[in-house]
């Protein structure tokens, strides 16, 4: 009686354990809303970039917050943790507007004809989410490279590789 119990307890606990080891992956999007510090909208199956962005929020706050908007920052992030539909990378834009921080998180489309499609699927998607906090007062090009810089730290030290796209025209 008492070699059951223990029998059962045992599968019991490693049942468990193995459920909670898989990441759990969520097919739908994710808005994650902090009042007064960032605003994170994450495309489906993206729910595991949530920690290295709001370790970017945290280390960009701590280091400098501009009294400015900043233009949004568009990268390329290749994040082994995150799987994104069987590609090796993700595309992130950053923005602040009025003292917020915005952070999008999308899936890139397959390219088209221009060496510019990824950084256009985002920006069009983070145009999308932005339309109703519009850019006022821009702040100047150092503070835009102290975000980069936040987002390059966080980086290199979760091992995580990030591209800044720009436009090329």
């Amino acid at each position: 009686m008492g070699e059951s119990l223990l029998l059962i307890t045992i599968i019991t606990l490693i049942v468990l354990t193995i459920r909670r080891a898989r990441p759990v992956i969520l097919e739908t999007p994710v808005i994650i809303q902090r009042p007064g510090q960032y605003h994170i909208t994450l495309a489906p199956q993206l729910n595991r970039a949530q920690t290295f962005i709001e370790q970017i929020a945290k280390q960009f706050v701590q280091s400098h917050l501009p009294e400015r908007d900043l233009p949004t920052q568009y990268f390329e992030v290749r994040d082994p943790k995150v799987f994104s539909r069987g590609l090796s990378f993700y595309l992130l834009a950053i923005a602040l507007r009025g003292g917020v921080l915005y952070f999008q998180a999308v899936n890139p489309k397959p390219l088209q004809h221009d060496t510019d499609s990824h950084y256009k699927t985002l920006h069009e998607f983070s145009e999308s989410v932005l339309q109703h906090h519009p850019l006022s007062e821009p702040g100047d090009k150092g503070e835009g490279e102290k975000l980069i810089g936040s987002v390059e730290t966080i980086a290199g030290q979760l091992k995580i590789a990030v591209k800044v796209l720009q436009t090329s025209g």
